[in-house]
């Protein structure tokens, strides 16, 4: 993809980008007006020789990279015509392409490689394979969820659908657009796969003006010609992927969203359509999509009140916010950061009988002494039922969580609020999963202690990739905030810091 003796990414189609001509010089829309010269420091040879060192951005491929965003590069920017800048936008396009098609083929080798490896350490057939998804996510720095789709789209592409992976490479087709034809493919067998692959991205050109659309309208077209059971297939495994998500949205609010079959949700849809009508008519002054919010509240939770909702509510905050006016932020779990007021105005409704919620403020302590447990939480009880205060206590200098002990191997549900409370999501770098799990660093079976320094809040998934051959997990000091270095068994190793609590 990259030619020898320049450290720049020339066009995909093999014509020069504009980024490699000469300060001064412009392109036309027919491509540059100059060959580049070549460069007095020499690249590599080939892309392989750049990823001979142990880390993940070598030397020369962090020069290309930072080529594309160099001074000289901006100036020429700055200074390009109109159409030489449309001819970057396409030379830039189709290496994204390119690239994306090279990450597919290393996808499905590194997973092939693991396989294999697996099976001749006589791993069990059905956890062959495990870990592959969570070190591809650690790569490409994203989560752990994002990572089991990449490997399967890269399994898909570079095993079954040559054509379209072709495409990419050649910047024809776009990662968004290839994903699109693995997912409308996936309820096909291998043969009819292919033969779909084949009509619709054998021939690249039929691709050109094809929107997103229209190329889903024609893979549909050919899948139910080939296969009249697909559609049944599909409809069966969508079906079986209802869910419901709750992910922060801006102001204090959240997106509650739900997947269900299409009879359920217009069903849904309709009832609260007809309550809010019937309200409104009989002159509630509350707004139709308000209404239709609140309804779906009360009729889940069964509260007569949309707006008193019974919970323990992990709202973490410092005592000179809760108590002082102090605009520092408070943490809600399962959200994220909240402004100071609404912290306090959450409390005060509580406090009053109009919201409920179990709160959790944190403030500060002296380190214990050596050979002293000081508990971590300790209860308070208010006037009103609905509202409990729980102090987590923090050391001054740090602000991590003072720490707390078990001997057992099952976690007590005050530790394992504790740690919930310290890690706030899921610990693998770039997983914002909620905790479902507190998970022994050095595992119990060799001597991991039950305690905080020992333990962290992991989702499912990704405790149970760090259970696979080859990974380690350690505790180390940094920055006086808990810390987990993590070594997958490529030796690539990860640090994850504990996030900082509001009095930091």
């Amino acid at each position: 993809m990259f030619e020898s003796n320049r450290d720049y990414p020339p066009s995909v189609h093999g014509a020069e980008p504009c980024f490699g001509t000469p300060a001064g010089q412009h392109c036309g829309s027919n491509g540059p007006a100059s060959a580049p010269p070549s460069r007095e420091r020499p690249g590599p040879a080939t892309l392989s020789e750049a990823y001979c060192g142990n880390e993940p951005s070598s030397p020369q491929v962090a020069t290309w990279i930072t080529e594309l965003s160099s001074g000289r590069v901006l100036e020429e920017i700055a200074s390009d015509t109109d159409a030489c800048l449309i001819s970057r936008l396409r030379v830039l396009e189709e290496l994204k392409a390119a690239a994306a098609a090279a990450q597919v083929r290393v996808a499905a080798a590194f997973d092939a490689s693991v396989r294999a490896a697996h099976a001749r350490s006589g791993v069990p057939l059905e956890q062959q394979g495990r870990g592959v998804a969570a070190q591809i996510a650690l790569a490409r720095r994203e989560s752990p969820a994002r990572g089991g789709r990449i490997l399967g789209f890269s399994k898909a592409l570079a095993h079954e659908m040559p054509c379209t992976l072709r495409a990419l490479s050649e910047g024809r087709l776009n990662e968004w657009r290839a994903t699109l034809l693995v997912r409308e493919t996936a309820c096909l067998s291998v043969s009819d796969r292919r033969l779909v692959d084949r009509e619709v991205a054998g021939d690249p050109a039929g691709l050109e003006g094809l929107g997103d659309g229209r190329l889903i309208g024609r893979i549909r077209k050919l899948t139910y010609r080939i296969d009249q059971e697909a559609l049944v297939r599909r409809a069966a495994k969508a079906q079986a992927d209802r869910y419901v998500s709750c992910r922060p949205a801006p102001d204090t609010m959240t997106y509650l969203t739900g997947l269900l079959p299409v009879a359920q949700g217009v069903a849904v849809f309709a009832a609260l359509s007809r309550e809010a009508d019937s309200l409104r008519a009989r002159g509630d002054s509350r707004g139709r999509g308000q209404i239709m919010a609140d309804t779906m509240v009360e009729r889940i939770t069964g509260l007569t009140q949309a707006d008193r909702v019974p919970l323990e509510v992990q709202l973490v905050m410092t005592d000179r916010t809760l108590l002082a006016g102090s605009n520092e932020p408070a943490y809600l779990s399962g959200y994220g950061a909240v402004p100071a007021t609404w912290a306090r105005d959450a409390v005060r409704k509580a406090a009053t009988g109009r919201a409920g919620g179990g709160l959790a403020a944190s403030g500060s302590a002296s380190t214990p002494k050596a050979g002293r447990k000081d508990p971590a939480s300790r209860h308070e009880e208010s006037a009103s039922p609905d509202l409990w205060l729980r102090r987590l206590y923090t050391a001054p200098t740090s602000g991590e969580l003072i720490a707390m002990d078990s001997k057992a191997r099952y976690v007590p549900d005050s530790l394992a609020r504790f740690i919930s409370a310290r890690d706030q999501t899921c610990r693998t770098p770039w997983c914002n999963a909620p905790i479902r799990h507190r998970d022994h660093i050095r595992p119990h079976r060799i001597g991991g202690s039950t305690n905080a320094e020992n333990l962290q809040g992991l989702c499912e998934a990704c405790n149970q990739a760090k259970e696979a051959p080859g990974w380690r997990a350690r505790s180390v000091g940094s920055s006086g905030r808990h810390t987990v270095e993590i070594t997958t068994p490529t030796g690539y190793s990860y640090q994850s810091t504990a996030p900082p609590l509001p009095d930091d």
